[in-house]
């Protein structure tokens, strides 16, 4: 017969605290999923402000006076908008990193050593987005 394990009540919010490495790569890889996604259609609906732009004059389009272009420098001008593309680089990094990571733990490579191989591509996530900083923010100013 086998031993029942009491896993604590669905309500219990404190359990985040006995998470391990696995868990949290787990949670982080399927946020940063959906953060892509939502990325991806937000992205779509700026970009399809350049419809009206497809129709324009040449000469239009090379002096950079068409929707689409004046749509673009508008956001970038803005220091939001800076901002949330350094998150969006550690986002996509993070997200790069762990899938790589995946893949080689399914192929066996690394199964002994997860955790640490989960801390690694936090850290090189980090380095990679700190050193980005000042590309994405020198515009801004």
């Amino acid at each position: 017969m086998s031993q029942s394990y009491n896993r604590g009540l669905i309500e219990d919010f404190s359990r985040w605290r006995e998470f391990e490495a696995g868990m949290w790569a787990w949670i982080f890889h399927k946020f940063t999923g959906w953060v892509l996604i939502g990325y991806l259609f937000t992205h779509i609906a700026v970009l399809s402000t350049a419809i009206p732009a497809s129709g324009a004059e040449t000469a239009v389009l090379q002096a950079g006076n068409d929707v689409y272009t004046q749509t673009i420098v508008s956001l970038e001008g803005l220091l939001l908008v800076r901002i949330l593309e350094v998150g969006l680089l550690a986002v996509a990094v993070f997200h790069m990193l762990n899938g790589a990571r995946l893949l080689l733990v399914d192929l066996g490579v690394g199964l002994e050593s997860q955790d640490k191989s989960f801390y690694a591509s936090l850290i090189l996530t980090g380095a990679i987005t700190v050193a980005s900083v000042p590309t994405f923010i020198a515009g801004a100013f």
